[in-house]
This record gives C-alpha cells, structure tokens and sequence, in this order.
C-alpha cells in the first residue's frame, strides 16, 4: 500500500462530509434536521459507522503485514524437514542449492 492511501482517503471523506456540514438557514444542519427527522440521525450514526470500520480495517491490515519476524524463511523449513529426516541429504544439497540462487 501506498503511504499516501491513509491521507488520500481522509481527505475524500472530509470533501465527502462538506455538504452535509452546510446551514440550510433555519437553524439546523442537514444531518440533523430540515424535514429528515429520525432517518437523517440513524443515517449519520451509519455514514460514522461505516467510517470507523473502514479505518479499524485499515489499521488491522497494515499492521498485521509488519509482523515478518516470527515466520520461518524457506531455508529455515528446509533444514527442519532435513533434521526430522523427511528428506535426504541429496534433496537437502539440491533444493538448499535451487535457495541460494
């Protein structure tokens, strides 16, 4: 992913959020009035709603990729599989050589 993803996507849903910020000019905004009622307080509570999961699944994501140090590396397997004697020295030699190119 891009490093410029995360502010990319903020701002898009800061221009996103612009009208809904606007004065109709009798004293209520759009989310929570002027003719809406109850639906235009549910909407909002959805429209914030949906914002937090997309940035509690985007945080998950990225930080679940950081975490390299605890997988084993392919020749890490292979000498294990070599050790427990699932495969000869032969196929240790010709697979370790195939590794190192």
């Amino acid at each position: 992913m891009s490093k410029y993803m995360i502010p990319t996507t903020m701002a898009a849903f800061a221009a996103a959020a612009t009208p809904g910020l606007a004065d109709t000019g009798n004293g209520f905004s759009h989310m929570w009035g002027a003719g809406y009622g109850m639906t235009g307080g549910l909407m909002m509570v959805l429209f914030w709603g949906v914002i937090i999961g997309i940035i509690v699944l985007a945080v998950r994501g990225l930080s679940g990729r950081s975490s390299t140090g605890n997988t084993p590396t392919a020749q890490d397997i292979l000498r294990d599989r070599y050790a427990r004697g699932e495969i000869d020295e032969d196929e240790f030699e010709r697979r370790k050589a195939k590794l190192d190119m």
